[in-house]
């Protein structure tokens, strides 16, 4: 049962990735928002833009690690279809000296 909630909270797909950036980039915007008007001047449009920015870096570390899971889950998959033994953790072929 904990292993069905658990799942909820786990990214699969692109669109999931998306939605999520989605709702990351809302609470940054209307904070920098609040940044604005708390702080007018440089200030306030600096942490704006550090809001935005933080948005940014986050989205591209979730599409990447989305990539990574992905591929990693192809070669394991083609691996079994092969019939070869691939060490899990490093993605190579174990040695047999």
């Amino acid at each position: 049962m904990l292993q069905k909630i658990s799942r909820l909270f786990v990214i699969k797909t692109r669109w999931e990735a998306f939605m999520i950036i989605y709702a990351l980039a809302l609470g940054a915007v209307e904070r920098g928002s609040a940044y604005l008007t708390r702080f007018p001047g440089w200030g306030g449009k600096l942490l704006f833009l550090a809001c935005t920015g933080a948005v940014f870096m986050a989205g591209a570390k979730i599409l990447d690690c989305l990539k990574f899971e992905q591929a990693q889950q192809a070669s394991a998959r083609l691996a079994d279809e092969n019939g070869s033994e691939i060490d899990r953790s490093s993605g190579t072929k174990p040695d047999l000296a």
